[in-house]
Formats: structure tokens, sequence, C-alpha cells
């Protein structure tokens, strides 16, 4: 398979600081070794920057960097949209959440299959610029690749991915006009209690099933809250409870069985919250997973004082 690593310092979708060294902790972490180490041909693009824009007017004081977020759109957009149709996989090394407002709109417009989303993540992203209170845009990309209103000032969506082809696992933070808003919609969500109650591999297999069906493509968009934080401490939004790091494997090794996925997010790290490496290096592992490492070839890590 051909690779393209797609370096997004995106740092803009929230006040906190420090998703920007994403990318490189990924590079330190080895994640282009382990791609290649399973055979695969990866090519890192390097870190990109985004477009320059005027600030466009928005009706909601409280949201900030709106500028340059629509710059990091318009731009991973791009090079997402050329990756896909130049018959690569790419993998976007994040970067907060709302690099995905570009990278699942780029892809989507490159294919001509029904295109579906996996979101695994504590929180479930479904606000507009409208309804945001924090202001912070890397809660708004699941209304943006979907299609609702309320998003002046970015690009338009060429292909705006159905409500029902969209499935969040994970959940464990949704505030209440989010609630709201994931009620009235097609889209799928799986809290931690249903995880607990039947399984993360049922959720997961009734989604992917219902891909091969219609002979859809996958975009994964993995957020490192979606894991514990005792196991990946590096995230600015951490929300106890998560998935264990076996059930990250599981999800990744049985996404790669499926031979779905087509493109790939690595989102909200935040190297200045780690510990010695060990969540990019988690999630570097996650990666490689999906893309074709079994349990019996997965290293053992010695973490040293």
């Amino acid at each position: 398979m051909k690779i393209d690593l797609i370096g997004a310092p995106v740092d803009s979708g929230k006040k906190s600081k420090g998703c920007l060294m994403g990318p490189d902790a990924y590079r330190t972490a080895n994640l282009a070794r382990a791609l290649r180490n399973l055979g695969h041909e990866v090519k890192d693009l390097g870190n990109l920057c985004p477009d320059q824009i005027e600030k466009p007017d928005c009706a909601n004081p409280a949201v900030h960097s709106l500028a340059e977020t629509i710059g990091w759109t318009k731009t991973l957009a791009r090079v997402g949209e050329d990756a896909i149709r130049g018959g690569r996989l790419p993998v976007f090394m994040g970067g907060d959440h709302s690099l995905s407002l570009g990278s699942v709109t780029g892809v989507a417009a490159a294919t001509d299959r029904p295109q579906f989303v996996l979101w695994l993540d504590a929180h479930s992203d479904f606000h507009t610029l409208l309804t945001t209170e924090s202001g912070n845009l890397h809660g708004t990309p699941l209304a943006y690749i979907t299609g609702r209103d309320g998003f002046d000032g970015f690009p338009e969506v060429m292909n705006p991915v159905p409500e029902k082809n969209v499935c969040i696992i994970g959940l464990r933070s949704v505030d209440g006009a989010e609630r709201e808003f994931l009620e009235d919609s097609d889209i799928r969500y799986h809290d931690m209690r249903e995880i607990d109650e039947n399984g993360i591999s049922v959720l997961l297999r009734r989604f992917l099933n219902d891909i091969s069906e219609v002979n859809g493509v996958l975009h994964v968009s993995l957020d490192v809250d979606f894991l514990d934080p005792a196991v990946a401490p590096a995230v600015g939004t951490t929300v106890p409870g998560g998935a264990t790091v076996r059930e990250g494997h599981l999800c990744m090794e049985m996404i790669h069985d499926s031979g779905l996925m087509t493109s790939l997010d690595l989102v909200e790290l935040n190297p200045f919250l780690d510990e010695r490496g060990r969540t990019a290096q988690v999630m570097v592992d996650l990666a490689a997973s999906a893309l074709g490492r079994r349990v019996f070839d997965r290293p053992t890590r010695a973490y040293l004082s």
C-alpha cells in the first residue's frame, strides 16, 4: 500500500496549546518505520501550513482562531483529495481534531463510493459555529462534514457524509445541546456503557458489515481521548473511563481485516502532556495495527526511567 504521512500541526481548534508538536512526536516514535516494516511504501510529506485568508465575520463571539481554522480546512481538504485520487492512503498526523474539518471533506470529495466515518472519541464534536459555547472548533467537525448549517466562511462541503454513515464509539462526555442534536440525527453513537454491556467488537462489526454491504470506503478518526487517560495521558481533554489498549488494538485489527479503511486521522496528541512519549507510542502502535500489524509481531516496549 502507498501511504502519505501528512503533518498537520493544527493548534487553532482550542485555546490550550501543544498539539502543533504532534506530527513530530509521531515521527520521533517511528511511525514511518513501523509502517514500512509492514511492507508499505511510505512517503512523509512534511508539515503543512494553512492557507492564508481574511478573518470572516461570525455571529458567535466565543469562536476563536476562525480564519486559521478555515485556512487549515482548505489546505487539508486539498491534500487529502489529491492523495485519494492518486491511489494513496493519507494518514493525517495532528494536530487537534479540527483538522478533520478538512481531512474528511477532502477524502470524501475524491471518492465515487459511499463514504463512511468511524469517530473514535470521548466527545461527539457535533457543534456548529453558532452552537458552540466554548468557541473551540475541534468540537465541530462532525457537524460540518455531514452538511449541517452554521459554517459561514468555510468551504462548501461538496460531498457531505450522510449521518447514517457516521459511527461514534467511545462517548463519555457530551453536553446537553449536543445530546439533543445527536438524538435528532441519524448518526450511530455508542457510549462506554454500551461497550461494557455488549463488547466493542459487536458494535464495530455491525458498522463494518454495513459498509461492506454497499461497497463503501472508511475514514477512521482516532482521538487520543478515545483511550483511557491512564494509558494515554497526552491529551488536553482527558475523560476517565475510556477504552483500554486491548480494546483499541482490537478495533484497529478489525478495521484492517475489513479492508475498508482508505484514510486515517491521528488527533489531539499533545506531547507537552506526555510521559516519556508513551502516548505517542501507543498511537503509533494502534496505527500499525490498523495497517496490518498483528499481536504476535508487536514489539515489547521498555519505558526506562
